[in-house]
């Protein structure tokens, strides 16, 4: 059965049109990860950043920190998850191609647990396991060099 109608190519034209819209409202307003959803993933990614530093809070404990419960866990660790969370609800005002924002994210980071926070190293440091040393990273003259290198300031 033919439609009372005729398909022209201003009919198809303005159907593609029509579809390109509707694609783009849901590209940009209609799939959106749910509340829970990044929730969730903010909770893994803090617990498993921080977990290779040692850090001993679990994601049950994250969670609770993140609805402003009580937690008990060493002072330290409960610190470095507040820092994290903060970092975490200012990302969108860092540049992470400016040496100055990193600054400004490491000093909200490492708030209260060094002395230096927000500075870039000058001293050497390295990583001992056991008795022995397994890494050493460049030297504390170097790394200021390195940042600039890196971010091709």
């Amino acid at each position: 059965m033919k439609p009372p109608y005729q398909i022209t190519d201003k009919i198809l034209t303005l159907i593609a049109s029509i579809s390109e819209k509707i694609g783009e409202i849901n590209a940009t307003h209609l799939y959106k990860p749910t509340t829970e959803l990044r929730k969730r993933n903010r909770i893994k990614t803090i617990q498993s950043s921080l977990e290779i530093e040692g850090n001993t809070l679990t994601e049950e404990q994250i969670t609770a920190l993140l609805e402003n419960k009580r937690v008990i866990a060493p002072q330290k660790d409960i610190l470095e998850v507040q820092n994290a969370i903060k970092v975490y609800e200012q990302l969108h005002q860092f540049n992470p191609n400016q040496l100055k924002d990193l600054e400004k994210a490491h000093s909200v980071l490492m708030n209260g647990l060094i002395n230096n926070a927000g500075k870039l190293r000058t001293t050497n440091v390295g990583i001992v396991k056991g008795s022995q040393v397994a890494h050493v990273a460049p030297g504390g003259t170097m790394v200021n060099g390195l940042m600039n290198d890196l971010l091709h300031i």
